[in-house]
């Protein structure tokens, strides 16, 4: 079975002030270190085929649909909690076992991590 896992968005990823974006280089480069081993486990037991972080919605645009009407909106965008910083797509044996890998990820306090499968 094939889950992807959604990296909610946070205040501090989306203005690049968090581990992830700015702000202290100590706990950046702690987060980074640590993603990259959970990451490292992910590939080697054959469970992650693709993964990404996403640069803040102040990078991005949305395009809204209504009948033959195309309207852009520029990002940001003030709703976090509705946007993705990052994604995983992995191969697994079951919803468990994604929940069980995920359970492991070294996210700090108040991280939102969403599993959908594929």
């Amino acid at each position: 079975m094939r889950f992807v896992v959604l990296v909610k968005a946070s205040a501090e990823s989306e203005a690049e002030t968090g581990p992830g974006g700015g702000g202290d280089a100590q706990a950046r480069e702690a987060l980074f270190t640590a993603m990259g081993n959970y990451n490292e486990e992910l590939v080697k037991a054959g469970v992650m085929l693709a993964g990404e972080g996403l640069h803040p919605s102040s990078k991005g645009a949305r395009v809204r649909f209504s009948g033959s009407r195309r309207t852009v909106i520029d990002g940001p965008f003030a709703e976090t909690k509705e946007l993705v910083a990052g994604f995983w797509l992995w191969q697994v044996q079951s919803k468990e076992e994604a929940i069980e890998w995920l359970k492991r990820a070294p996210f700090d306090d108040g991280a939102e991590v969403e599993i959908r499968q594929v």
